[in-house]
């Protein structure tokens, strides 16, 4: 079993001893129950992380660790960005939690025209704030110690400009009759930016396909079969990791 990650602010790498204390502390001594002598992960979700030894527990949310050499993840290549049209219901937060254990490095999600959900005002921030939770916790229980980033809520404009600075732009189209291209046999680029669009549960609209086309994305299915919107960026991240050799 791989060693637990836990999540921290800052490193003090002066110090051979850290106090790992708060929520993080709490689950590591009273959910955990780490014992003297196994191991640990502490990362700040950036690429920075430490492996350390425990030490000792102080009270029920606080553990001490001896403090490993600090090293940090390089920066993956190429790097894989999912452009989420809203789902329905809690659809949405499983769509990032199997991402990011997946590896997806960025999700952006997309307020698209045939989104039943409409992310506005309070609600949108609290949506939005439950995807970024859901993605560290996620990174932490899939032992990541480079989080995905989750961007702000974007429109149709943003997501095309998005495109067209990416060095492999595809939409997720299942238009079977439009004749799109296999994702499984695309001409992949070996490092810079791959952007995915995962359209909503009705499909991607005419007229936001002919924009992200003119932004220089192309249509492509993942195979014969539809799969819904929130399942469709895990298996299109799972193909582009195995097909780029980031997962050899």
């Amino acid at each position: 079993m791989t060693a637990p990650v836990f999540v921290v602010e800052h490193f003090d790498s002066d110090r051979h001893e850290y106090v790992l204390d708060g929520p993080e502390g709490r689950h590591a001594v009273s959910v955990k129950r780490l014992e003297p002598g196994e191991e640990v992960v502490l990362t700040d979700g950036a690429g920075r992380h430490a492996v350390c030894d425990v030490i000792r527990s102080e009270g029920k949310d606080r553990l001490v660790v001896h403090l490993g050499s600090i090293t940090e993840e390089p920066e993956p290549a190429p790097r894989i960005t999912v452009v989420q049209a809203l789902p329905k219901g809690d659809r949405g937060e499983l769509a990032v939690e199997t991402m990011t254990e997946v590896g997806v490095d960025a999700v952006v999600p997309w307020q698209a025209a045939r989104c039943i959900t409409q992310w506005k005002g309070d609600r949108g921030l609290k949506a939005l704030g439950k995807w970024r939770a859901t993605a560290r916790e996620a990174g932490k229980q899939s032992r990541r110690v480079r989080f995905p980033e989750i961007a702000d809520a974007a429109t149709t404009k943003q997501v095309a400009a998005l495109l067209a600075k990416a060095d492999f732009a595809a939409v997720l189209h299942s238009d079977f009759e439009r004749g799109s291209e296999p994702l499984a046999t695309a001409e992949l680029p070996a490092e810079g930016e791959i952007v995915l669009v995962v359209g909503p549960e009705g499909g991607v609209a005419k007229d936001e396909l002919a924009l992200f086309e003119e932004a220089g994305a192309r249509a492509y299915v993942l195979g014969p079969t539809v799969l819904r919107t929130s399942t469709a960026g895990t298996a299109a991240t799972a193909l582009l990791l195995g097909r780029t050799g980031r997962w050899s």
